[in-house]
């Protein structure tokens, strides 16, 4: 069993609001939703959400929900974090996608760098939002004197018009060419990147600020990079829990990866039943040679709503329940002894991309039976479907594609999830 530091007070940043809990936390995001829907045709025509509902963002905590309380966090749970990200993206998908993806990267930094590399980037005022990306083009890390030199360009960095820092994966130079690649993440400050005004073409999500970044011949401190794969050696505990001693920071990095973002796309479910039903309570069957009934009343309709309102509320089951395993899987892990294993990991990962499948289909389903004019442009039903099609076309999230890698792991076979 892996033991935690001793937690110090020297140098801890106060939080901006001592005594918030998860529950205002959660209902400061819900209390967003109508400004998010005034604001969805500006934020998709930007690219990116404003400098107005960043700063709403900030002030409201969200940034914090899982930074470390040393750092100036609230180092509130996982789950928590899912449902203020599922009703912010109910007002809109773009934003809650943007938001989701910069935010919960705190988690990353606080579990696996050490305290000086925390305390550096985290900063005197515990003001950290970052991007991520392993998507890099003619990347590389080229170790010098007391740290690397960063080139590349890192595409769909979601999050990054407002972040303070870029997270990138990248192999370094001196790999051996005979043998798998050495992959490391690295934090890059804002100042020693570039932002591309290359976003907004995908089908949907056109304003998630899914920007690239490219980095020329910056230089990173040794201590910012770590080794970093699809897995992390959390066995004997993690420099963060060690740190915080919060079984939070001593997790698995894909066992929240896929979660963070189907936390929006059960958002953008739910956006999509709240419209359907304000068409359905206003809108008549057609008939001919008779007035049509409301179509809330019709029982095709109704038979619509039921199975896409149980899709969606088994997804959102679903998603907050990976929230709760991670914390326990990580809890045994540091307290028990029992590892958080590669197959927990990859079940985790089905479960979250079972509850995408879920809302795809109710969102789906609703789209098509919401009428043609549901579909024409502008409409918020056009929105959201075309923003669940951007998700259902990401790469790493389709399980048709993705199941042998979790009956790799449950048999103990060599995992090939890319």
């Amino acid at each position: 069993m892996a033991e935690p530091a001793v937690r110090h007070a020297e140098g801890t940043i106060p939080a901006p609001e001592p005594d918030l809990t998860p529950q205002e936390v959660i209902a400061r995001a819900g209390a967003m939703r109508a400004k998010l829907l005034e604001r969805q045709a500006e934020t998709e025509a930007r690219a990116y959400y404003s400098e107005e509902t960043h700063d709403e963002f900030t002030r409201a905590g969200f940034f914090r929900i899982l930074a470390p309380r040393r750092f100036g966090g609230y180092e509130f749970d996982l789950t928590t974090y899912y449902k203020v990200m599922i009703a912010l993206s109910r007002g809109c998908p773009s934003t809650g996608w943007q938001a989701c993806l910069a935010g919960a990267h705190c988690l990353q930094l606080g579990s696996y760098w050490n305290e000086q590399a925390q305390s550096d980037i985290f900063g005197p005022d515990g003001n950290f939002l970052a991007s991520m990306s392993q998507s890099f083009e003619g990347g590389s890390a080229t170790p010098v004197d007391g740290g690397y030199i960063l080139n590349g360009t890192w595409h769909y960095a979601s999050g990054v018009p407002h972040a303070t820092h870029h997270m990138g994966m990248v192999v370094r130079s001196d790999s051996d060419p005979s043998g798998p690649p050495d992959t490391v993440m690295a934090v890059i400050p804002r100042e020693s990147f570039t932002m591309l005004d290359d976003w907004g073409g995908l089908i949907g999500l056109k304003g998630s600020g899914s920007h690239s970044v490219r980095v020329e011949n910056a230089f990173i401190p040794a201590h910012h990079v770590i080794p970093f794969g699809m897995f992390q050696d959390v066995e004997n505990g993690t420099p963060g829990y060690r740190l915080h001693g919060n079984p939070m920071y001593a997790g698995q990095f894909m066992a929240t990866a896929l979660g963070t973002i189907n936390s929006v796309q059960v958002g953008n479910a739910q956006a999509v039943l709240d419209e359907y039903e304000r068409l359905i309570t206003s809108r008549k069957t057609m008939a001919v040679g008779s007035v049509g009934i409301l179509r809330y009343e019709d029982h095709d309709f109704q038979r619509c709503f039921g199975l896409a309102m149980s899709y969606i509320d088994a997804a959102e089951s679903i998603v907050l329940r990976t929230g709760d395993l991670y914390l326990e899987y990580a809890r045994q892990s540091v307290e028990e002894g029992i590892p958080f294993s590669h197959e927990k990991v990859m079940r985790i990962y089905g479960q979250q991309m079972t509850a995408h499948k879920l809302c795809w289909e109710a969102g789906d389903l609703l789209f098509r039976t919401s009428s043609s004019s549901g579909a024409m442009d502008g409409t918020r039903m056009q929105r959201y479907w075309r923003d669940l099609s951007a998700m259902r076309a990401n790469g790493l999230h389709q399980l048709d594609f993705r199941a042998p890698s979790i009956a790799q792991a449950h048999f103990g076979l060599p995992i090939r999830f890319l």
